[in-house]
């Protein structure tokens, strides 16, 4: 983990490296600045590590003008990916680093959907490494303000766990079968890996790096419902609620969260991660786009409805305030 979080300080801590085509945005300022056009509807995706991402921000590039805003000591890419209007940034590691983020890409880049990849410990019975876990529920395993309220409840949100968006978790874990279906033996076969598999459930949050058995056994016993550990997605999962915003968690296995955790991560981050961030979001974005038009296309037929139900009783168009 250590290992893992020195490159990625080396090289995207401060973004250096984008040169002078950064946007730069005062936060107290930060919307003006931005000037987003909230007419596009826009999907955001986050990862903690760059290697969680794959080469989504290349994609982006390829397909044409990507801005490029730094905002908080994070950079958001602003652009197309597959045909998909998105931000993609990275979180970094942490609850609070993703609900910071979860918050401006909600309130500054107004996104309308939010999508979180990355990998997670395997915690479940039967969940391998290689494995993707789709979320369908997310909680923080680490927060307990009892006796005051239950262990895992949230203060004042009178719940524990947060559900993801059913039609969205629904086309990432589409995406993900597609994925594996293709892709797997060859992944097996090239990573030493059994064959993967996709599995729905219960991903669980917290702010440390489980890596032992003992650790591990716990957390299953407490949550046996838990099929995965990670560190981000039930605080992205939380404002997401709070903000009626649809969002969907999907995890690659990189360890089993037990005492060989630390170098199957590091191992797997380098290694794998990429392969398996890029094929999905490929394959999920492709199946997302088409959704998305389908939408368009019944809002456009409902309100084609509207027009002619108006015309049907005589309504004439809504007047213009101010309209001569």
């Amino acid at each position: 983990m250590n290992m893992s979080m020195n490159r990625y300080d080396r090289k995207d801590s401060d973004s250096r490296d984008h040169g002078d085509d950064r946007l730069k945005t005062d936060d107290n300022a930060s919307r003006m600045a931005i000037g987003i056009d909230r007419s596009v509807r826009r999907l955001g995706v986050m990862a903690a590590l760059p290697q969680e991402l794959g080469d989504l921000v290349a994609t982006m590039r390829a397909e044409g003008e990507m801005r490029t805003y730094a905002l908080g000591r994070r950079d958001y890419h602003v652009g197309t990916a597959f045909g998909v209007p998105c931000v993609v940034t990275l979180a970094r590691v942490g609850k609070v680093a993703a609900a910071a983020t979860a918050s401006a890409l909600i309130h500054v880049f107004g996104v309308d959907s939010m999508v979180f990849t990355g990998v997670a410990g395997g915690v479940g019975q039967g969940v391998r490494v290689g494995d993707i876990v789709v979320a369908d529920s997310l909680l923080q395993h680490d927060i307990d303000a009892s006796p005051l309220f239950p262990r895992y409840e949230v203060p004042l949100l009178a719940r524990a766990d947060f559900p993801t968006h059913a039609p969205l978790a629904d086309r990432l874990a589409a995406a993900c079968e597609v994925f594996v279906a293709r892709q797997g033996p060859a992944l097996a076969e090239r990573f030493a890996l059994n064959a993967p598999r996709v599995h729905r459930g219960l991903i669980v949050s917290g702010d440390r790096f489980i890596s032992s058995e003992c650790e591990v056994r716990a957390l299953a016993s407490a949550l046996p419902d838990a099929m995965a550990v990670e560190m981000e997605g039930a605080a992205m999962a939380q404002v997401c609620y709070e903000h009626d915003v649809p969002c969907a968690v999907v995890r690659t296995v990189s360890d089993t969260a037990d005492d060989h955790a630390t170098a199957s991560f590091s191992n797997f981050l380098t290694e794998i991660a990429g392969t398996y961030s890029s094929g999905v979001l490929e394959l999920f974005l492709c199946e997302y786009r088409a959704m998305d038009r389908r939408a368009m296309d019944r809002a456009d037929e409902r309100a084609d409805e509207r027009a002619d139900e108006r015309a049907d009783i005589g309504c004439a168009p809504a007047a213009v305030p101010g309209a001569s």
